[in-house]
């Protein structure tokens, strides 16, 4: 019987060697390594919750709170309204502003947890990483650290190959018809 309930990520997994592979099993990449730290973080995150949450009861709302958490282990200077140096990328002087998780930190940490989440037997349908508050709250925090910083963030422009590609196809979407 399968479940769309993934496996919590504090028991860990067991599986059955066969061969050369119990004695040397191969070494984990580093994104791999990461997204194993960063599911078992999350599943103690939510271990220590009072009442504790169960990975099966596990919504958007404990992501946001669990990234929110994440804030106070920051090394990014965000420099609050009221603040001399708000709008500085560079600014002159230390200053009293709070420190926070990078937007790139936290968009690159939910990739790894929505991946995570799915490998360990959870639906995608069901997949609180992949919320839409979970981008949209991605999408403040990172606007908010661009004006924070004084540095827009811009679309990035298209590659050429890209740009011909997507003319082909609109090409041959003309033909077709």
């Amino acid at each position: 019987m399968s479940s769309n309930i993934p496996k919590d990520p504090s028991e860990g997994t067991s599986r059955s060697a066969t061969g050369d592979q119990s004695l040397h099993p191969a070494p984990l990449s580093r994104y791999e390594s990461q997204k194993r730290r960063d599911w078992n973080t999350f599943g103690q995150y939510l271990k220590n919750q009072r009442p504790p949450v169960a990975l099966s009861q596990c919504n958007f709302s404990h992501v946001l709170e669990f990234l929110r958490y994440l804030d106070q282990f920051g090394k990014t200077k965000v420099h609050l309204h009221g603040c001399v140096f708000f709008g500085q990328p560079d600014p002159p002087a230390p200053c009293t502003c709070p420190l926070r998780q990078a937007w790139g930190s936290l968009d690159a940490l939910i990739g790894r947890l929505r991946a995570a989440y799915e490998e360990n037997g959870g639906s995608p349908e069901k997949n609180p990483f992949g919320n839409g508050a979970i981008r949209i709250y991605l999408r403040e925090v990172k606007e908010c650290q661009a004006k924070a910083r004084g540095i827009p963030y811009k679309k990035k422009k298209k590659r050429k190959h890209q740009i011909k590609a997507n003319e082909e196809v609109k090409a041959s979407k003309l033909q077709a018809t």
